[in-house]
């Protein structure tokens, strides 16, 4: 693997842990202003210097994170939908390799969707994006959506995982589920888990992340389920907890509520 290649991933993946927690604010190409995403600059200002990596859109990145960040990027490159589209896998690229590098990021991410109606045109996608972006040493992460009509089970990711890692992206992001020791067997380049929808507890949170880590993936990349939280700065901390100190989910609880508590006193 190319220098460069090498150097981008390592700022994801902490070399030190060998694990990573990424925060997901690509939402708004998709959902507009989700709840609590109204103002992504006020939103990502305290979380950022908690995320290993941010995950947004060359918009969001330009015109709501503060350029002197040293969060890296992951640059959200896939869109052309809407949440009321009929289809949401059509997607194309819709930001080339050269912005990316005149952005500085650290990866590209796009999303895939296997077994949809677009299938074929998304793994295309996914195919020319690799092929040009290793060109400058660029990764790419390949996010396996899951559309409407599709299930979350470990056959089904099994088989979006390992074909996003032989189309040639070096990261893929995907979903815990029962069985996902053998999603992670079935992909030879690192896993990590979407939060998806925000769950109902803090505890559910922090037991399908420290699922995610037993089972083998490299971390995390959670939108919802930390700046929808009331606490979210107490939220990621516990979400890094169980990322890179191994805590338990009820060990991740009791810092959530001790943060929780500390930050009603500010």
């Amino acid at each position: 693997m190319d220098w460069g290649m090498q150097n981008r991933i390592s700022q994801i993946i902490k070399p030190k842990t060998g694990r990573t927690v990424m925060l997901a604010v690509d939402h708004g190409y998709f959902l507009g202003p989700t709840t609590r995403l109204e103002d992504p600059k006020k939103t990502i200002e305290p979380l950022i210097d908690y995320a290993d990596a941010l995950m947004p859109t060359r918009g969001g990145l330009r015109n709501c994170v503060d350029a002197k960040t040293s969060t890296p990027i992951v640059l959200r490159v896939s869109g052309g939908n809407s949440i009321i589209s009929e289809e949401l896998s059509r997607e194309g690229i819709t930001t080339s390799v050269e912005e990316a590098l005149r952005l500085n990021v650290a990866a590209m991410a796009m999303s895939i969707y296997v077994g949809s109606k677009y299938e074929h045109q998304t793994l295309m996608n996914l195919a020319d994006l690799c092929d040009k972006a290793q060109r400058y040493g660029m990764p790419v992460v390949a996010v396996t959506a899951v559309g409407k009509d599709m299930v979350r089970d470990a056959r089904y990711l099994s088989l979006c995982c390992r074909i996003a890692a032989e189309m040639g992206a070096m990261i893929v992001k995907t979903y815990h589920t029962d069985g996902f020791d053998k999603v992670v067997e079935g992909c030879p380049v690192p896993l990590v888990v979407a939060g998806g929808k925000k769950m109902e507890t803090e505890l559910d949170v922090f037991e399908v992340v420290s699922s995610a880590i037993q089972d083998g993936a490299v971390g995390v990349d959670m939108g919802r389920n930390i700046w929808q939280n009331d606490h979210p700065v107490a939220m990621i901390k516990a979400v890094r907890a169980v990322v890179h100190e191994d805590y338990t989910p009820k060990e991740a609880l009791d810092l959530y509520k001790a943060q929780e508590k500390e930050d009603g006193n500010n």
